[in-house]
């Protein structure tokens, strides 16, 4: 008995050392955008939001782990998979993919630029947001996936350290937080809710998971148990770095009357939280604020390039059951790092949005409605061995996921336009 129950120890601890793609996946979705909504959740209902937050990361959950079976059961990349849909498909995506990393960079290196600045006020928000760009540059020209995945999971340790450590200086009663676990939603937000559902860990970072696991040498449906755990701690890390910075905010601004928005409000947050802990608390969460727009930086300084590289593949390539090689070698991947990096630039210097960046915030609402509804097709059809396809419960919970955020980028677009 003792001999088996050693064999099953040692087997979940050999699980647990492959964990890394999830990591990865954990830092990148929790960006700049994910801590503005935590923050204002925080400051304008308190905790009673908080079970929003645990939907949201488990909503993320069914969509990546949908993305990891949906490859290790058929060897196929998501890109590959929707391309079986119909080209529109991918290209839909694709054009997603352009459109965003031309606004994305300008936005992301300006997020880290403000709480760099903040810091380090030696250079005005610009400049550094062009050092930032070319950082993010040469980590996705020269770094490979390994080195890739260790700087991510450094930046895991820093934001632990920076953004929870404060969250527990100002830990509530247990029976605040058990509260805030009930759902329900007061008067006035329901549109904040379904942003909180909708941007803990985001929805952009979610594709590159299939990338990031082929890197890892993940093949077959043995590896799927690997996997979901793997996915499992990456919205267990997401959903912790939400409620830190959700009460935070409620120690903070509840009911003080103060207005938070942007990136801006995360630097007054590090203020006002200073203001009560000293000047080196507040460095310690302008760090951890500037770590998580940083490794969502990176992340998509390794992830985009990607599926860019991918598509180009398949166009040149019309057999798309082919195992193809897609590295950081291909100059596909690094025509698009050049893309990324800049023209990009130039929207630093626009103060007024022009309609590319309606257009692309237009894409980015259909994201999570379109990653249902292809995860839906796909995972039901015959590509997928029966015992990997999706059972009821995927099912329903993907259709909630659809009826969610289908109302919720309808209502984003019409705010857009």
């Amino acid at each position: 008995m003792e001999a088996k129950q050693s064999v099953v120890e040692k087997s979940e601890k050999r699980k647990l050392s492959f964990i890394g793609p999830g990591l990865v996946v954990a830092v990148a979705g929790v960006g700049a955008g994910d801590l503005v909504a935590a923050l204002v959740a925080g400051a304008d209902f308190g905790l009673m939001l908080l079970w929003a937050v645990i939907l949201g990361a488990f909503l993320k959950y069914v969509l990546n782990e949908g993305v990891g079976r949906w490859y290790l059961a058929t060897g196929q990349t998501i890109l590959q998979g929707w391309r079986s849909l119909g080209s529109w498909v991918s290209g839909y995506y694709v054009v997603y993919v352009v459109l965003f990393g031309l606004i994305y960079g300008a936005a992301v290196t300006s997020a880290c630029a403000l709480f760099i600045s903040a810091l380090f006020p030696v250079l005005p928000v610009w400049g550094w947001a062009i050092i930032h760009a070319l950082v993010g540059l040469v980590v996705g020209w020269f770094g490979g996936y390994q080195n890739f995945e260790r700087i991510m999971q450094f930046f895991v340790i820093v934001m632990f350290i920076t953004v929870v450590g404060s969250a527990i200086l100002v830990f509530p009663s247990i029976g605040e937080l058990a509260n805030g676990l009930i759902p329900r939603m007061p008067t006035g937000s329901f549109l904040q809710t379904l942003g909180l559902i909708s941007g803990v860990g985001g929805a952009a970072s979610i594709p590159y998971y299939c990338y990031w696991i082929r890197e890892k040498n993940w093949y077959g449906g043995s590896w799927i148990p690997t996997m979901r755990l793997d996915s499992a701690v990456a919205y267990i890390i997401t959903g912790i770095f939400c409620f830190a910075l959700m009460i935070v905010a409620y120690q903070f601004l509840y009911g003080a009357g103060i207005s938070i928005s942007g990136s801006e409000g995360l630097v007054t947050m590090a203020e006002i939280y200073g203001e009560r802990f000293g000047t080196v608390a507040t460095w310690l969460l302008l760090i951890g604020f500037w770590a998580a727009a940083f490794t969502s930086l990176l992340s998509a300084f390794n992830g985009l390039p990607y599926i860019f590289t991918d598509f180009v593949q398949l166009l040149k390539n019309k057999d798309k059951d082919s195992n193809r090689d897609i590295s950081e070698q291909d100059p596909a991947y690094r025509a698009y790092l050049l893309w990324l990096t800049f023209p990009s630039m130039l929207f630093l210097f626009v103060d007024d949005p022009v309609l590319l960046v309606m257009i692309g915030l237009a894409f980015s609402a259909t994201i999570l409605p379109f990653l249902a509804i292809t995860l839906m097709l796909l995972l039901n059809s015959k590509k997928v061995v029966k015992q990997y396809r999706n059972g009821i419960a995927n099912n329903l919970i993907l259709g909630a996921i659809i009826v969610i955020f289908v109302a919720l980028a309808a209502i984003e677009i019409y705010n857009t336009f």
